[in-house]
């Protein structure tokens, strides 16, 4: 049986698509509708090849520009005309068209510095009315009774527009979404259980890039209507839109941990091959703990502008139908079997809410400071543990000691001690929690690479919860020996590393503060510790660490009679210690003098108190004011740069996630067929 040959060289030529021909030819500057007037219907009734478009929309050269430009505006036109049509298979694919056009002419405008976006790709003449056309069928997709596939399409074309520049605030288009607000319709997706599980993500991720769109220099609807918004339902799916990724990404590190824990005995077996991998998965998480920035800005700005979001902190979790982060999927078809994996069981299937899963996440991001991005993770989290410590409410509810929950907080591997979970035990008020959390941070991140802006923000958020105690005259069940502990020991190592971090910061400023902190203990703790006993500690253990104070004020001396530029610092901190040396003076000789009555070289604890004890009523201290006072938090002009690098940074990460060619238009189709 005889075949045909085919012949010439077309014979291993692949055949272009129709769609394909005709991007070629109309990026040439082709006017194809020219002589087919009805090539705009014929156009989207075919799939859109999006990879091929944009490929195209790249190799326009800058002179060639110019030509095209007419028909890169007449296509933004048709598609957005074609988004009101009555067949859905025209607007499925005139959305994708849309899609795949507007990221692409962004990347070329980025690419050929000289264009305008709006010019570009709309045109100056229409751009008002286009845009409000175009904003109006978005609303409408996301508001409607409409399949999730489009109402997901319509949030990835809102997300390109707002990430098409570097810096969003330069982002002439997103103009136009600020007058055509979508705040409205994005809450109400938010409201949905279903419609939050398929697209919370992607809303609270477009709602925060909004907010920040030139957030310092002019009006912002979305932030005035962000600050007001007092719809319980809206502020709980925003909420809990921010727990469930939290949650998901500690999961994963606890099963991990969990994990390395069950093979701890093939350490010696599998040491070689293990340090293989420990770069790979730590760049890996520090991958997953970059993705969650933007959820933390928008947890951030939802503290910081409205009071009513503080309520859904520590509502319990109920929404537990949310489904993993498909971006997290690490380890997660683990069963847990063995006894540490019923621990972690255990663990997850204790109550929780927005702040325990953030103090969970916290004790995990902060372990890692010695990397840019790391550090400036940490110091987001403190910003939000700032404004947490500063609101009435939010102290409150950390303080209720009817709300208690048991939270693991993962602690960093270090030479000196052995990582237990005896923690998981405590059920304690978030207050204590918080506490522990900090004094963590503090214990953990002394080092020659030594995070001070880190240090200083933690502070003051001990400083803030104590204000708050003092003020309300509220005491807890905590053990505080901790964190006077942790406050001396980090003064120690500031007076041992003090020639080579003087270089580099001022420890005074910090001392000064820590130094502080002991004072509110010493003039207001009757206020707030728990019992007497409290204060007689906290008297004992400035006493036994005498020489550290003895050392900060030597070095304080130093610099204070010299001319150097922490000379007032130096003055200042030998001014606050100026209490703690009283008592020092006071009980030493008085200890000394009992010791000798007593023939003991070494007393044990409880003789030390008693000694205390019985020689209050002649010591004399100084009242010193402003102890419980301290700046409220601002993010402008401090931090402004701060947030403008962060919005940046999650600016590139969405832009970068984006993916319109992978679309499966058939399952939208078929999402309308049931629909309909």
């Amino acid at each position: 049986m005889s075949t045909r040959k085919r012949s010439g060289s077309g014979s291993k030529r692949q055949l272009k698509e129709k769609v394909v021909q005709i991007y070629e030819s109309f990026f040439r500057g082709d006017d194809l509708s020219k002589n087919n007037p009805t090539f705009w219907e014929e156009l989207f009734l075919l799939k859109p090849k999006v990879s091929h478009l944009e490929n195209e929309i790249q190799k326009i050269t800058p002179d060639q520009l110019g030509c095209v430009k007419e028909n890169i505006n007449e296509l933004f036109s048709q598609c957005v005309e074609t988004l009101g049509h009555e067949h859905n298979i025209r607007i499925m694919y005139a959305m994708q068209t849309l899609c795949g056009l507007v990221h692409a002419t962004y990347k070329k405008a980025t690419a050929e510095s000289g264009f305008d976006i709006i010019n570009l790709l709309v045109g100056f003449k229409n751009a008002e009315q286009k845009m409000q056309k175009l904003l109006d069928h978005c609303h409408n997709f996301l508001t409607g009774e409409y399949p999730d596939s489009l109402k997901g399409l319509c949030l990835k074309l809102l997300l390109v527009f707002v990430t098409g520049t570097e810096n969003v605030s330069q982002n002439t288009l997103v103009e136009y979404i600020m007058i055509t607000s979508m705040f409205e319709c994005l809450m109400q997706l938010l409201c949905d259980t279903p419609t939050r599980q398929k697209h919370g993500h992607d809303v609270v991720l477009l709602l925060t890039l909004l907010v920040n769109y030139r957030k310092h220099e002019a009006a912002n609807p979305y932030i005035v209507k962000l600050s007001i918004l007092d719809d319980e339902l809206a502020l709980n799916g925003y909420g809990q839109v921010i727990t469930a990724s939290l949650t998901e990404f500690c999961r994963q590190f606890t099963l991990q941990q969990s994990e390395l824990q069950n093979a701890s005995w093939l350490s010696s077996l599998t040491n070689m091959v293990g340090n293989m991998f420990i770069s790979e998965e730590g760049a890996f998480r520090t991958q997953q703990i970059r993705a969650n920035n933007a959820l933390l800005l928008a947890l951030y700005e939802a503290i910081h502008l409205n009071r009513n979001f503080i309520t859904t902190l520590a509502q319990t979790q109920t929404d537990t139908s949310l489904p993993p982060s498909p971006s997290n999927t690490l380890n997660a078809g683990i069963t847990p079997t063995d006894v540490s994996n019923m621990y972690v069981a255990e663990l997850m299937a204790q109550p929780s809410n927005l702040l325990v899963t953030f103090f969970q996440y916290c004790s995990i991001v902060m372990q890692d400071t010695k990397t840019e991005g790391g550090a400036n993770t940490v110091k987001l989290c403190f910003l939000i543990l700032s404004c947490i410590a500063e609101d009435q409410y939010a102290n409150s509810l950390m303080h209720d000691i009817s709300l208690t929950f048991k939270v693991h907080l993962h602690r960093m591997p270090m030479r000196h001690r052995k990582i237990t979970a005896d923690k998981l035990a405590l059920s304690q008020p978030l207050a204590s929690t918080l506490l522990d959390l900090l004094v963590e941070f503090i214990m953990s991140h002394m080092m020659k690479k030594f995070p001070m802006e880190l240090y200083v923000l933690c502070i003051g958020v001990i400083h803030r919860i104590l204000c708050y105690q003092k003020r309300c005259r509220i005491r807890i069940n905590y053990q505080w020996k901790e964190l006077w502990t942790a406050l001396i020991t980090l003064l120690r190592f500031l007076v041992q590393n003090e020639t080579n971090l003087t270089k580099r910061m001022n420890i005074f400023d910090l001392s000064i503060q820590v130094v502080n902190i002991l004072n509110l203990f010493i003039t207001y703790g009757d206020t707030f510790l728990p019992t007497p006993g409290s204060y007689d500690e906290l008297y004992y253990e400035l006493i036994r660490m005498h020489q550290v104070f003895d050392n900060v004020y030597t070095m304080g001396l130093r610099y204070s009679t010299g001319d150097g530029e922490f000379k007032d610092y130096a003055q200042k901190l030998n001014n606050t210690l100026i209490n703690i040396r009283a008592i020092i003076k006071h009980f030493s000789p008085k200890i000394e003098q009992w010791l000798t009555s007593q023939s003991l070289s070494t007393p044990s604890e409880d003789q030390i108190l008693e000694v205390v004890r019985k020689n209050y009523d002649s010591l004399t201290l100084k009242l010193q004011d402003s102890l419980d006072q301290y700046e409220r938090y601002s993010e402008k002009p401090k931090h402004t740069q701060f947030f403008t690098s962060m919005v940046r940074n999650v600016v590139s990460d969405t832009r970068q996630t984006i993916d319109f060619a992978s679309i499966d238009l058939q399952v939208i189709l078929q999402d309308f067929s049931s629909i309909s």
